[in-house]
């Protein structure tokens, strides 16, 4: 099974947390000994992980000239989903909570939109396989750990994807800041699907075009829109919001 590395010690903290059955091995620094290493131990231990000490450089080796904070944790990848393993979950599903995240290239947002959507309570993040950050390592250490639990899940075409899931019942909104709609005031109760755009550019037009409807986040002082993973986070627990009611 192919492996990849997660660092930092807020990563590998909520890795062995979420997810400690993917960790199949744990480096430290020889040369740091604190409290926060210290709790990253004893979780080791109650996870009955082997915690290794090694030297800097050894880590160095491992993930480069990062700032890994004195901690990997080597883990076992869990597979993307295939477009039918996909199609397949969501039939099983009795009300399908999805984000679609249309070309965002940029690590950092990518992780903190799998974090936001792993607390949510998404079912499945789905991305386009060309124009789009993957699960690098700096976005499982972005992520802190929902890298390793989120279903995820590159298409070939987006467009043709969200066209069979539509088939099947899920209702897409679209997050454009062209939008008229107010993200607060569209239904989400039943099966949705939110789709959001890359930075700078938003949802490419094809995109656009497949969503059921459009949604916007109204904006009261100066900028003009926020950050990808700001505005995913907030339109993702709207709906978590309007589903707890």
């Amino acid at each position: 099974m192919p492996s990849t590395n997660v660092f930092g010690l807020h990563a590998v903290h909520s890795l062995l947390l979420n997810n400690a059955a993917s960790v199949t091995r744990l480096y430290v620094s020889e040369a740091r000994s604190d409290k926060r290493l210290a709790e990253i131990q004893a979780l080791a231990e109650e996870k009955h992980i082997q915690l290794q000490r090694v030297a800097k450089k050894a880590l160095h080796e491992l993930v480069g000239e990062v700032k890994h904070q004195g901690v990997v944790a080597v883990c076992s990848l869990r597979e993307p989903l295939s477009e039918p393993q996909l199609l397949k979950m969501v039939m099983s599903l009795e009300k399908a909570f999805l984000l679609v995240v249309d070309g965002v290239t940029d690590p950092h947002n990518l992780g903190a939109i799998l974090r936001s959507a792993d607390a949510a309570g998404v079912d499945a993040v789905i991305v386009p396989k060309d124009g789009s950050a993957g699960l690098t390592p700096a976005v499982r250490k972005v992520a802190c750990g929902a890298a390793e639990t989120m279903a995820f899940c590159p298409v070939t075409n987006l467009k043709r994807t969200l066209a069979e899931l539509k088939s099947m019942g899920i209702w897409f909104y679209g997050a454009a800041d062209t939008a008229t709609s107010n993200y607060t005031s569209v239904d989400y109760s039943g099966a949705v699907g939110l789709v959001v755009g890359a930075e700078g550019k938003g949802l490419r037009r094809l995109t656009k075009e497949a969503c059921d409807d459009l949604i916007s986040i109204p904006m009261a002082g100066t900028v003009s829109s926020l950050n990808v993973s700001v505005a995913t986070g907030i339109c993702l627990f709207e709906v978590v919001r309007q589903r707890q009611l």
